[in-house]
Formats: C-alpha cells, sequence, structure tokens
C-alpha cells in the first residue's frame, strides 16, 4: 500500500514542507484540505517573510500591519508582480542594510529618506524625460524615493551635510551627495541637460548630486545602466567618468545567469558596504556630522607611529575636479591627514614630554612610481598644530593633481617637544606611511 505526503503525520508534513520554496508550498496547499492547513502555519510564512524580505513583522508594502505572514507575503508578491522576484530581494536587502547602518549612526539623515515611490510617479517621470529606467533603478525608487533635504539642490548649511552617498571637504570645496527625489530628478535633468546641449533624445538622467554650491552630478544612462559623474570639463565638453565597472552592469534580464544589475544598484551595495565595514565614516566638525569619504582602513589608509605621534592618512578621488583633456592635470586626488599624540605622550630618547607641535613638512609625491614632486616646506595648511596626550586628532586635508590615475604620497613631519616657543628637546621626525592615490573601480 503506497502512503501519501498527507499520509504522514503532522510533524513529518511540517518537515517536509518547511524545505520547500513559496512556490511549491502553494502547490502543495491545493492538494488537500489537509496539506492546505500545514501549508499555511504562520511559523511557515513568518521564515519565508524573514529569508525574502527581512520581516519580523507581518507589514506590507505601504508599512501597514497585515493580518497574518502568509497575506504579507501575497500582499508583496502582487505588488511587485512586474519584477524579478530576486531582484526585489535584492533591492529590498540594500535599502535594508542602508536604513539600519543610517538608523543606528546618522539618524538624522535617516530620517530624510522619503517613502517608495508609486509606478505612476515613475511613468510620470518616464514620459515627462521620454527615457525608460532600467528595472533595478525603477526597484530602488519603488522602496525609497531619494532624499528630503530642501526645496532645491542648493540645500542649506544643514542640509548640505545630509546626503546619504556623503562626501569631502578641502580648502574652500566643500562636497555631499544625496540621492534626488524623483520631482528633483526631472527638474535637475532639464536644467542640466539644456546648459549641456544634450539632444532631446538624450537617455541619461540625474539621479544624485551634490546638496552644497559646488557642482558634482550622477548621470544614469537609461539604455545602457552606466552611472557617470561630471568632471571640470562637464559643461564645455560634455565629459564623464563611468562610476561601475562596464562589466558587471547587465540591465536586462539574464536568463542564462540570472543577474540583471545596472550601475545604480551596484553603486548603491557598494557604498553600503563600505559603510558596513568601517572603510567610510561620519565625521563630526561642531554641531554638524556628514559622511566622510575619506578612507578609514587599510590598505587605502596608512598608519603610522613615531615617538607617541600617530598619523593615519589616506586619499580620495575627486570626479569633478579632473579634466581628461588636459595631460599634466588629468586626476585630481584630495588628501586627509589625522595626526595625535598618544596617552603616553611624545616620547624622544627615553623622556616623555606632555606635548609636541608641528614644525615643518616633506613630502614625496609619485605617479606610476615616478616622484613628480617633492615638497619641503613650514607648517600644514599655515597652521602649525600642538598636539597633547590622548588629545582629539588634528585634522587637515588638501590636494594634488596628478597626470596618471595611479600614485601615492609619502612623508615626514618635523616635530619639537614641547612648543615651538619652548623646545624641551631635539626636533625629530614623524613619519607619514605611503597612502596611494587611484582612480577607483567605484566612484563616489
Amino acid at each position: 500500500m503506497e502512503m501519501g505526503l498527507e499520509d504522514l503525520g503532522d510533524l513529518a508534513i511540517n518537515a517536509i514542507i518547511s524545505k520547500l520554496d513559496t512556490k511549491d508550498t502553494v502547490a502543495v496547499s491545493c492538494v488537500s484540505k489537509k496539506l492546505r492547513v500545514s501549508a499555511s502555519e504562520e511559523s511557515l510564512w513568518l521564515n519565508h517573510c524573514s529569508q525574502d524580505l527581512g520581516l519580523s513583522a507581518p507589514i506590507d508594502p505601504l508599512g501597514k500591519p497585515a493580518p497574518s505572514f502568509k497575506e504579507t507575503y501575497r500582499l508583496w508578491r502582487e505588488s511587485f508582480g512586474m519584477y524579478p522576484w530576486p531582484l526585489v530581494k535584492r533591492v529590498k536587502r540594500c535599502w535594508d542594510r542602508l536604513k539600519n547602518w543610517l538608523s543606528a549612526n546618522f539618524p538624522e539623515a535617516d530620517a530624510t529618506l522619503r517613502k517608495g515611490a508609486t509606478e505612476v510617479e515613475i511613468e510620470a517621470l518616464e514620459n515627462i524625460l521620454k527615457v525608460k529606467l532600467p528595472l533595478p533603478t525603477r526597484l530602488l525608487y519603488r522602496f525609497c524615493d531619494g532624499q528630503e533635504l530642501t526645496d532645491d539642490v542648493g540645500g542649506t548649511a544643514l542640509g548640505s551635510s545630509l546626503g546619504i552617498i556623503g562626501g569631502y571637504c578641502f580648502y574652500d570645496h566643500l562636497v555631499n551627495v544625496c540621492l534626488l527625489p524623483l520631482r528633483q530628478v526631472i527638474l535637475e535633468t532639464k536644467e542640466i541637460t539644456d546648459q549641456l546641449g544634450f539632444s532631446t533624445t538624450s537617455k541619461y538622467v540625474i539621479v544624485a548630486a551634490s546638496s552644497t554650491y559646488i557642482g558634482k552630478f550622477f548621470f544614469l544612462n537609461c539604455t545602457t545602466g552606466q552611472l557617470y559623474v561630471g568632471t571640470r570639463s562637464l559643461v564645455s565638453a560634455g565629459e564623464m567618468i563611468p562610476c561601475v565597472p562596464n562589466a558587471l552592469i547587465s540591465p536586462m534580464h539574464d536568463s542564462n545567469t540570472g543577474q540583471q544589475q545596472d550601475a545604480m544598484l551596484l553603486w548603491l551595495e557598494e557604498h553600503v558596504r563600505r559603510l558596513q565595514n568601517g572603510i567610510i565614516k561620519l565625521r563630526n566638525e561642531g554641531m554638524i556630522r556628514s559622511i566622510n569619504l575619506f578612507p578609514e582602513e587599510s590598505p587605502l589608509c596608512s598608519t603610522a607611529v613615531t615617538n607617541g605621534v600617530q598619523v593615519r592618512a589616506s586619499a580620495v578621488f575627486i570626479p569633478e575636479g579632473c579634466n581628461l583633456l588636459d595631460e599634466s592635470h588629468k586626476y585630481l586626488f584630495a588628501y586627509s591627514i589625522r595626526m595625535r599624540l598618544l596617552p603616553e605622550g611624545c616620547i624622544v630618547n627615553g623622556t616623555s614630554f606632555g606635548s609636541c607641535q608641528l614644525n615643518w613638512r616633506h613630502w614625496i609625491i609619485r605617479a606610476n612610481d615616478h616622484v613628480v614632486s617633492e615638497v619641503n616646506a613650514e607648517a600644514v595648511i599655515g597652521k602649525y598644530p600642538l598636539l597633547y596626550p590622548g588629545g582629539e586628532e588634528f585634522v587637515y586635508e588638501s590636494c594634488t593633481p596628478l597626470s596618471s590615475s595611479q600614485g601615492s604620497i609619502e612623508g615626514a613631519f618635523t616635530f619639537v617637544p614641547g612648543r615651538l616657543a619652548d623646545p624641551k628637546g631635539s626636533a625629530f621626525e614623524v613619519e607619514v606611511g605611503r597612502f596611494p592615490l587611484q582612480c577607483p573601480d567605484y566612484i563616489f
């Protein structure tokens, strides 16, 4: 006598059904009333909602409570039925990770994220701009319609620091990039493309921009799925640099690999990875906080300690300062130097001092391992930082042009124990470990 699945005990049936995917679970529930009951267990659909959507409570796509986890799953599948389900899960996971990081570390920026856009709003943008957004980007906007900072991309002193892509500051160059809501995508795209003289059939839309007065714009090519950032020659020559490796982009569905990813999704996923791994962190300046794009971890950040003085150094590529038509100054890099005196104080020849002060700097700048500049000069940005044991880091930023996309900086600072006006011992050199200058695969 043959036994069917429904002839097994409840525990055995539940164990078997728990191994099925959602499609097979629904199919099994149609076999008999007994299997329908087992396939409707809340614990089963809680597991599906958790694994596929990261949900721990029955919440529908609009954020409203649902009567059950099974109904929750149905509502999500119904709401996103026009998209490949693996892509839906991937995009939601990306946003969940970013929102969780922002909630824990930068809640004031998390508060700027808008609710997801509707299909009607996305189609309105497509009709106005005469484009068709790649599916991954459409989904990104379905889950979150950019950031609500101010009425325009110029922002305010407070609003300019809240861009979730972040930025940097050196000299008077202040950049902080936010994701634009759909309405701002339309306004900025129409304005900038008119300035650049793009044709009416252009497939570029501006999806992110600096929320400060420096013009830094990210253009999504809706045909190829690539994301570009404008250079210093953007207005004069329409010059842009790709932000993601071309080989990774597949905005159309690939039936062979199942992969579907445009540059916008890859770019945001990489940004989240850098945040979660501590490669980039928040920077506090008085009451203002922002995401700082200067790397904080090796190998992109060097750390050296000499006589109790710690120096950390790293660089970031500045695409909006580049001019690829200028052979001697094609690329621009900003670098950040962070120095502090460790708690044990300044130790020179076995003697500990309660302070030390910088007097001199020596830089060696290389392009493709060839020395292109050597600097010997007093102070740093006109300052002579005085360091105390366990005090805050003294931070300064500067920049250097380069003819090559690859290079490095290393050097040393000359300090005196005590103060310059009252030295307590002989001057000593503090190492600045070599750190890379490189045009990265992912440009932010």
